[in-house]
C-alpha cells in the first residue's frame, strides 16, 4: 500500500522570517483571490471557466506587469500551487462534492504550499526566497517528502512536510469488532462495556473566553491593546481546540490498536446541530436548550474523531464501518422490538416486550454492531473460515461476528 503521511514542526522564526512569510502568504492569498473573482464573473456571465494553463498564463503576465510585479517576490511554485488548489475547488463546488470556494481573508488560515524547491537537513528546512529555517524536531521524518505547507496559528508558524512511502499491506494485530455509541454525558460507550468520558474543553474554559471578550467589546477597534487583546482570546481558543485534538488522538490510537474493525453510526452533525430559532412567522421551541445542546455537540469533535479512527484503523489494516443511525436507542437487542417508549430516560434502557434493562448507551453500541453484522453477513455468504481470515477484516467479519464477538456482547443471540 501507499501510504501518505504528514508531520507537522513548529519554526523557529525570526522577525525576519516572520515578515517574510506574512508577506508570501499575502501573495497567495493576493492571487486566489483575484483568480476566483475572475472564475466567478466567468460563471455568473455564462462563460466557460478558464483552465489551470490560461490561470497560469495570467500569472506569468501579472508579474510582468507594474500593477501587479510585487508578485515576483514570491516563489512561482507556490503561486502555481494556488492556481491548482482553486481550479479543484471549483470544480469540487460545481460538482456539490463541497462547497464553492470562498474569497480570503488577512489573518485567517495563512498558508502557503511549497511542491518543490525545499530541502531537508537535519532539523532545518530550505524554503525558496527564505533560506534555511529551524524547526523543533520532534520526531524522525519517514518516507519520500513530497510537498512542504507553512501555516500560521496565532504568533507562531508551523511547518507540514508529506511523505510518501510505500509498504506492505497491513495485517492487524486483532481480531475483535466493536461498536460505538457517541454521546454528550458519554463521549463513546463501546459494545465490549468500555465508557470513554467527555472531556467538555469548550465549558471549561467557556467563563474565561466570556470574559475576555466582554474585555475586546469595550475597547476601540484596531487600537493597540484591541490587538493585544484578540491575540489573547485568539491563543485561549488553541488551548480549548490542542485540548479537544489531543483527547481525540488518544481515544482513537487505543480503539485503532484493540479492535480489527470499528462500527459507527453515520451521523449527520450539521443537521443534528442546527439552530431552533426559527423565523419570525414561526418561531422555534425550546430554543435556549436547543443551544445548549448544539453547543455540547460541537465540543465533542465526532466527526473529528471519525476521521481519526478512519485514517489510523488504515494504517494499521483495521476496517472503519458506517451504518444508518436510526432508531439504534429504541430497539431491543435480545428481542429486536422497536420502540420510543423503551427509552424511559437518557440512560435506562428498559423493553416494553420482553422486559430487557440495560444503560440506554450501551444498548445503542449493541445495535450498532449488530446493524454492521447484519450487512456483512448478508453481503459475504457462506465462505470458508480460512480464505475469510485471509482476506482481511472486512471478509473476517462473518466468521468474527459468530465467534468473538458472541461472547463480547452479552444479551444477543449469535447471528
Amino acid at each position: 500500500m501507499i501510504l501518505h503521511k504528514g508531520y507537522k514542526y513548529r519554526l523557529k522564526t525570526k522577525t525576519s522570517h516572520d515578515r517574510q512569510f506574512r508577506r508570501i502568504c499575502g501573495h497567495c492569498r493576493f492571487v486566489w483571490n483575484k483568480a476566483l473573482a475572475l472564475q466567478l464573473s466567468r460563471l455568473a456571465s455564462r462563460t466557460p471557466l478558464l483552465s489551470y494553463q490560461d490561470l497560469a498564463g495570467l500569472l506569468r503576465l501579472w508579474k510582468q506587469s507594474e500593477e501587479y510585479g510585487f508578485l515576483r517576490e514570491a516563489p512561482a511554485q507556490a503561486l502555481q500551487q494556488v492556481l491548482r488548489d482553486l481550479d479543484r475547488a471549483l470544480w469540487d463546488g460545481l460538482k456539490k462534492v463541497k462547497g464553492m470556494p470562498r474569497f480570503r481573508k488577512k489573518g485567517r488560515q495563512d498558508s502557503c504550499r511549497y511542491p518543490q524547491g525545499f530541502k531537508l537537513n537535519g532539523s532545518r528546512i530550505y524554503l525558496p526566497k527564505i533560506g534555511w529555517v529551524g524547526y523543533r524536531r520532534s520526531r524522525d521524518i519517514q518516507g519520500r517528502p513530497k510537498n512542504v505547507t507553512v501555516s500560521r496559528r496565532s504568533r507562531h508558524w508551523f511547518v507540514s512536510i508529506q511523505t510518501e512511502r510505500e509498504l506492505a499491506e497491513p495485517k492487524h494485530p486483532s481480531s475483535t469488532a466493536v461498536g460505538i455509541d457517541l454521546g454528550v454525558n458519554r463521549f463513546a460507550t463501546l459494545s465490549d462495556g468500555t465508557i470513554y468520558e467527555p472531556l467538555h474543553s469548550f465549558r471549561r474554559w467557556e467563563k474565561k473566553l466570556t470574559r475576555e471578550q466582554r474585555r475586546l467589546a469595550r475597547q476601540r477597534r484596531f487600537a493597540k491593546n484591541w490587538r493585544k487583546q484578540k491575540e489573547k482570546i485568539t491563543r485561549l481558543h488553541l488551548r480549548i481546540a490542542d485540548a479537544r485534538q489531543d483527547y481525540l488522538h488518544k481515544v482513537s490510537t487505543e480503539i485503532s490498536k484493540n479492535h480489527a474493525i470499528v462500527v459507527m453510526e453515520d451521523l449527520r452533525v450539521r443537521n443534528m446541530s442546527a439552530s431552533a430559532k426559527g423565523t419570525l412567522d414561526n418561531p422555534g421551541r425550546h430554543v435556549r436548550q436547543k443551544a445548549g445542546l448544539n453547543k455540547a455537540i460541537l465540543d465533542q469533535g465526532w466527526y473529528e474523531f471519525r476521521r481519526q479512527l478512519a485514517y489510523k484503523l488504515a494504517w494499521a489494516g483495521g476496517v472503519l464501518e458506517m451504518v444508518p443511525p436510526h432508531h439504534t436507542s429504541q430497539t431491543c437487542p435480545q428481542c429486536d422490538f422497536v420502540s420510543p417508549g423503551n427509552r424511559r430516560s437518557q440512560a435506562l434502557f428498559r423493553c416494553g416486550a420482553c422486559g430487557f434493562e440495560d444503560h440506554a448507551d450501551l444498548v445503542g453500541a449493541l445495535n450498532i454492531l449488530r446493524r454492521a453484522g447484519h450487512a456483512q453477513i448478508a453481503c459475504s455468504g457462506p465462505q470458508g473460515s480460512e480464505s475469510q481470515a485471509a482476506r482481511g477484516p472486512k471478509a473476517r467479519w462473518g466468521l468474527l461476528a459468530g465467534t468473538d464477538l458472541a461472547g463480547a456482547t452479552p444479551g444477543i443471540s449469535v447471528l
